[in-house]
C-alpha cells in the first residue's frame, strides 16, 4: 500500500497552476492535474462543489467532509471558498486567473460570461490562460443550455441503449462514467492547449461536451452496423454466440471467447481442453459448423454449448479455469469482485492502492494512478480539503492583506 509521497518529490506538472471551478464534471479532471505536480486550487461556492453533497457518504453519515466521491476525487487540491455572484469575489478570482495557467469550469454556457468570468475577459489580463468547460452538450447547439444528469448523457450518448439484459430496459453503468469520460477527455484536451500556450504564448477556450465523450465510447457498435448491418442490442451477461459470453464457475463468473468472428481460431482449443478433461459430450462440438456465424449465433447452437461447457465450468473456481485455459491458448478471464480487486496479487506487486487520511481521522483506501512515470512521478500530496480550508493561504499568496482578507470575511465572499 502507497503512502502520501514526500512533497519534494516534484511531478511532471510541476510549476503549473489550475483553478478548477467545477463539480462532477470536472472535479477528477482537475484531480488528474494535481496528482501530476500542478498547483490545482478547488474554487468553491459557499455551500462547497456539489460533490461534496453527493452520496455515498462515509459510515452513511451525510457531511461536507463526509461523501465518498468528494473524497476521492478532490485529493491533492487546496480549497478556496469564493463566491462568484458577488462582485468582490469575481475579482478575486480575475486576480487568480491572471497568474494561473488552466481554468476549469462546468457551469452552464454563458454564465461565467455573465459574471464577466468567461474565457475572453480572464484572458485580457492573461493572454496564454486556457479556459476548459465541461458541459452535457458543449457550449454550442439547440441542447448547449439543457441541464443533464449522467443517466441522460449515458442516454444521448447511446451508451445506455447497450447496457442492461436482454428481456429489459435500458441500465445505467455504476459511478457516473458518462462523467467520467467528460473529465478525461477535458483532462487530455487541457493538456494539449496548455502545452500549445507554452509554446506559442496564446490560451485557448477548449469546450467539451459529455455527450460527444459518451458517442465514443460506443465500442464497435458502429462498425456493426457498417460491416455486418446490423444494429448491436444489449446481451446483460447472456452468451451471444456459443463460446462466448458470461459463464458461472464455483466460486463466481468467467468471460469466454472462443466463438464467433475473432474467436472462431480458439475454438479447437477449447475443444481440445473440454476433450482433455474428458467433458461430457465434447464430441457435439466438432465440426467446421462451429466457425459458421449463423450457426453460433443460432438459440439451439448456444444451448447446446452452455449445455456441455456450464457444468464443466461449474466445479472449477475461477483461478483454476484462469490457468487452465493460458495452458490451452482459450481466451478466459475471471470476472473480479471488489474484493478481489483489492487483493490482486499485480496490483499490490505496483503499490497501485493508496492510503490518506479519510473523515474522522482514519486511513481510507482508494485508487493511485495506472501509471507510473520514472523521473517525474505521481504523487498524492494529501487528503481531499475541508472546504474553504486554504482560502486565507491562497489570498495571502494573492498579496491580499490581513485587513482586505477580514473584509472578505466579513461580506461573505469567503
Amino acid at each position: 500500500m502507497t503512502e502520501v509521497a514526500d512533497a519534494a518529490t516534484e511531478g511532471a506538472l510541476s510549476g503549473l497552476r489550475v483553478l478548477d471551478l467545477s463539480g462532477p464534471l470536472g472535479n477528477y479532471c482537475g484531480k488528474l492535474f494535481a496528482e501530476l505536480g500542478a498547483d490545482v486550487v478547488l474554487v468553491e461556492p459557499p455551500g462547497g462543489t456539489a460533490l461534496r453533497h453527493q452520496p455515498p457518504f462515509a459510515d452513511d453519515r451525510p457531511g461536507l467532509e463526509r461523501s465518498l466521491p468528494f473524497l476521492y476525487t478532490n485529493t491533492s487540491k487546496r480549497s478556496l471558498r469564493l463566491d462568484l455572484d458577488q462582485p468582490e469575489g469575481q475579482q478575486v478570482l480575475r486576480d487568480l486567473a491572471a497568474g494561473a495557467d488552466l481554468v476549469i469550469e462546468t457551469d452552464s454556457p454563458g454564465r461565467m460570461d455573465a459574471r464577466g468570468l468567461g474565457h475572453e475577459q480572464l484572458s485580457k489580463d492573461n493572454p496564454r490562460l486556457v479556459t476548459t468547460s465541461i458541459t452535457p452538450f458543449g457550449q454550442t447547439g439547440p441542447y448547449a443550455q439543457y441541464e443533464a444528469s449522467d443517466l441522460v448523457c449515458l442516454a444521448m450518448g447511446g451508451l445506455l441503449y447497450l447496457g442492461g439484459y436482454v428481456d429489459g430496459p435500458p441500465v445505467q453503468a455504476g459511478q457516473e462514467q458518462a462523467y467520467v469520460a467528460g473529465n478525461l477527455f477535458g483532462a487530455v484536451a487541457s493538456m494539449l492547449a496548455v502545452t500549445a500556450a507554452e509554446t506559442s504564448g496564446q490560451g485557448q477556450h477548449v469546450d467539451v461536451s459529455v455527450q460527444e465523450s459518451v458517442v465514443m465510447g460506443l465500442e464497435n457498435a458502429a462498425q456493426f452496423q457498417d460491416l455486418e448491418g446490423r444494429v448491436r442490442r444489449r446481451t446483460g451477461g447472456r452468451q451471444w454466440r456459443a463460446g462466448a459470453g458470461v459463464f458461472p464457475c464455483a466460486d463466481g463468473y468467467v468471460y469466454l471467447l472462443a466463438g464467433g468472428i475473432g474467436g472462431n481460431r480458439f475454438w479447437p482449443n477449447l475443444v481440445a481442453w473440454l476433450d482433455s478433461e474428458a467433458a461430457p459430450r465434447v464430441e457435439d462440438l466438432r465440426g467446421e459448423q462451429w466457425g459458421e456465424r449463423e450457426f453460433v449465433e443460432a438459440e439451439e447452437n448456444r444451448d447446446l454449448f452452455a449445455e456441455i461447457f456450464l457444468p464443466f465450468a461449474a466445479n472449477r473456481t475461477k483461478a483454476e479455469l484462469y490457468r487452465d485455459a493460458q495452458k490451452w491458448r482459450v481466451p478466459l478471464c475471471p470476472v473480479s469482485k471488489p474484493s478481489d480487486i483489492l487483493q490482486s496479487a499485480q496490483l499490490r506487486h505496483r503499490n497501485y492502492f493508496v492510503s490518506v487520511e479519510g473523515p474522522d481521522g482514519a486511513p481510507a483506501v482508494m485508487p493511485g494512478a495506472p501509471y507510473a512515470l520514472s523521473d517525474t512521478p505521481w504523487r498524492l500530496k494529501g487528503r481531499a480539503p475541508r472546504l474553504g480550508e486554504h482560502s486565507v493561504e491562497i489570498l495571502h499568496e494573492l498579496g491580499c492583506s490581513a485587513e482586505r482578507v477580514a473584509g472578505l470575511r466579513q461580506a461573505g465572499v469567503i
